[in-house]
């Protein structure tokens, strides 16, 4: 079993969980993915960053400690040029959220698995509301899909997990929700960047101030994309000059398939399959779990994928016991629950999903939704047309 980190609420807990993990990946990118205020303008804004961040050492975590801090925040804004009629906007708003600070240093941990996580995760309510979804948005889904190499049925299931179908997407303020994280300070650097991020977002018109709302620690819209992601994979899905994650369908479908394209989306292929091992099997064929980085992680799977011929000669057969398929596939196994669990052979686009969010339990759910949504027999003549090999 694994020890992993839920939040309250079935929907927000993997979201949360998820724009946390892509925050810290896209966040590494090169500077032209950086905020204004911090790729323009750094020598003049070098005093504003010291006192913010003096602030946040030194002051009390309540509100009069965060509004010295946003003082901070804003001197380093208006460093680095920002409009005065935004800042205007934004920064008197800014509302310190303790319950923020509570939930991010105090989620409950419980033992998991995924025989009662998935059935949370993926319900018989979820897998009806994804296969009404996938039928009903198949003018939009279709082109999009089409357009990006991405099937129609995992941007449905991504869209189902993180936001309910658009349902859940937060109430938040996403500037509040991140100045109050990067004042928390455990993760100030990060915060703080995504809160700069956010003004640009707002800066380029992509959505109204008053709209700008998400989760607690500031994923926002249908994807639940923290504001770095936005700034990397949204989309103009439909053309009107907007990229607006929050109330446009189209955009938000657009911009899961922009994702998950950027991170190398292999057309064709399905992301893994549940399979059974032999008793003699030797379990350092498994990718280690625990791994420190995603490069780590890349790195145990590189060392460990094979054939699925080989695999097949290993003795690893499908969940029934029938033959792997005869393909050139490469795949690495995973056992998210160690040797007491499920085993899963896990294709290229496995990584892809793990990009989103590295956990083996959100991985597994989105690829079961997918597998679902396509099982479904009504579904079976659309599903065909964008069929993954498994």
């Amino acid at each position: 079993m694994i020890l992993i980190a839920l939040l309250a609420g079935a929907i927000t807990a993997c979201s949360h969980a998820g724009t946390s993990q892509r925050s810290d990946i896209v966040a590494n990118k090169p500077a032209a993915n950086q905020p204004a205020a911090i790729k323009a303008g750094e020598a003049k804004a070098a005093t504003a960053k010291t006192v913010v961040a003096a602030q946040s050492a030194g002051a009390e975590k309540n509100a009069a400690g965060f509004q010295l801090y946003v003082k901070g925040l804003r001197q380093q804004a208006e460093a680095a040029g920002y409009p005065k009629a935004l800042l205007d906007e934004v920064f008197p708003t800014l509302k310190f959220h303790h319950t923020v600070v509570k939930a991010d240093k105090g989620q409950p941990e419980f033992v998991e698995t995924l025989d009662t996580y998935l059935p949370k995760r993926v319900n018989a309510q979820r897998i009806k509301m994804a296969r009404e979804a996938y039928q009903k948005y198949q003018g939009e889904l279709t082109p999009i899909s089409a357009q990006y190499g991405v099937p129609a049925r995992f941007i449905v299931a991504l869209w189902g997990l993180e936001s309910a179908f658009g349902r859940i997407t937060g109430n938040y303020s996403v500037p509040s929700a991140l100045a109050t994280m990067a004042y928390e300070g455990r993760r100030e650097e990060m915060f703080r960047r995504e809160f700069f991020l956010a003004l640009d977002i707002l800066r380029e018109g992509h959505v109204k101030f008053a709209n700008m709302k998400g989760s607690w620690a500031g994923a926002m819209g249908h994807t639940q994309f923290m504001p770095s992601a936005f700034i990397k994979y949204a989309q103009d899905g439909d053309g009107d000059g907007h990229k607006d994650i929050w109330t446009n369908r189209r955009d938000a479908f657009a911009s899961i398939a922009s994702y998950l394209k950027t991170e190398g989306w292999h057309n064709g292929q399905s992301w893994g399959r549940q399979v059974r091992l032999p008793k003699n099997f030797d379990y350092s064929r498994v990718i280690p779990k625990g791994s420190k980085d995603r490069a780590q992680w890349l790195d145990w799977w590189q060392e460990r994928e094979l054939p699925l011929s080989q695999w097949q000669k290993l003795g690893v057969r499908l969940a029934d016991g029938s033959p792997l398929p005869k393909s050139a596939l490469k795949a690495a196994v995973v056992m998210p629950d160690d040797k007491d669990g499920r085993a899963y052979l896990a294709y290229p686009n496995y990584q892809v999903l793990m990009h989103w969010n590295r956990s083996y339990y959100f991985v597994s759910s989105v690829g079961y939704l997918a597998d679902e949504i396509a099982a479904k027999p009504a579904l079976k003549k659309n599903a065909a047309k964008t069929a993954t090999a498994r």
